[in-house]
């Protein structure tokens, strides 16, 4: 481990979800994508590298949480930038169980993240284990960002996933992304912020392109990205008067606003995309990156000393270790 990684710079978040979601297709993305591992391991071909265990394996499934670290240079950096290792950031990830009898470790796990990717069922929506995931990512108080998976499935439909999150766990999510096509014409995803659409090309989709939204999903685009706008700068008391004047925030403005609204759970942006079809992990990657907390982020936690009572604990390396 590099001791010495600005915090500034790192990322320590989990991957959680119902089973069956994409949590472990996902976590190989990232691997790949992040240039950990040149070949992405599949669930149904029993080579991934998160389910290491001879039973996870065979069963397709994860049984006991495991951690990967590796590190990422956003896509919105330039070519010569992102070759910088100084521009890049580590993520320490957790790739945890979403069969209800493993449930446990997801517990154990997020008392112990600062962030986490809730991954979803783009044809099922939330499911059981996803309340009970959430439920306990509300107790720990862990920022969250959502990610509507598999949207090449026949019967996926984004706007009832999204609906099934308003309706089952939290008014607070918002749209940050629309797909572009679903099921077998799943293309891309149009980011609402910056108002684009994004296309993955390429060897496994490692090469994502930026092109302008496709008309005939212009309208839509228009009409959320208002709404997702509107529910940012209501966080923000200068930014809301001024958008009540009618004067336009800046990109970089919105997105300050809305990473300090995802670190205080009151905003939790919703991603779509198919991780198995490499379509829409890389900007998951820099949603990561802009909006979910790193180290310096998270308030002190405070501990019981046995001897002398309750005392703060900062989350500098430089302060004693601790566990419960």
């Amino acid at each position: 481990m590099q001791r010495d990684y600005p915090l500034e710079r790192v990322r320590n978040f989990g991957i959680i979800a119902h089973i069956d979601a994409g949590k472990t297709t996902t976590s190989e993305r990232v691997l790949f994508y992040t240039g950990s591992q040149h070949k992405i391991g599949e669930v149904h071909e029993g080579d991934t590298t998160t389910d290491w265990m001879e039973q996870e394996r065979e069963r397709g499934i994860t049984i006991t949480a495991a951690a990967i670290t590796c590190f990422w240079a956003p896509t919105y950096l330039s070519d010569a930038e992102r070759l910088n290792k100084d521009q890049k950031y580590r993520f320490n990830v957790i790739d945890t169980p979403g069969h209800i009898d493993f449930t446990v470790e997801v517990k154990r796990s997020l008392r112990v993240l600062d962030g986490a990717v809730v991954v979803f069922d783009g044809v099922a929506g939330v499911e059981p284990q996803s309340e009970t995931n959430w439920r306990y990512a509300e107790e720990a108080q862990v920022p969250r960002i959502c990610f509507v998976n598999k949207l090449d499935r026949t019967g996926a439909s984004f706007e009832r996933s999204y609906a099934s999150i308003l309706n089952r766990l939290s008014k607070k999510a918002v749209r940050m992304q629309i797909p572009i096509g679903e099921e077998d014409h799943h293309e891309g995803v149009i980011d609402l912020l910056k108002m684009k659409a994004y296309y993955f090309e390429g060897e496994m989709g490692n090469k994502v392109v930026e092109k302008e939204i496709p008309e005939s999903l212009k309208a839509d685009a228009a009409k959320y990205h208002a709404e997702l706008v509107e529910r940012i700068v209501e966080n923000d008391e200068a930014m809301m008067n001024a958008y009540l004047e009618g004067k336009v925030a800046t990109l970089e403005d919105l997105k300050r606003v809305l990473r300090k609204a995802v670190i205080e759970n009151k905003i939790f942006p919703v991603l779509t995309g198919s991780a198995l079809k490499n379509k829409g992990v890389q900007l998951v990657l820099d949603a990561v990156v802009d909006y979910l907390p790193s180290p310096l982020d998270i308030p002190p936690v405070k501990g019981t000393h046995p001897d002398t009572g309750e005392e703060v604990i900062s989350s500098s390396r430089r302060t004693p270790s601790s566990a419960s």
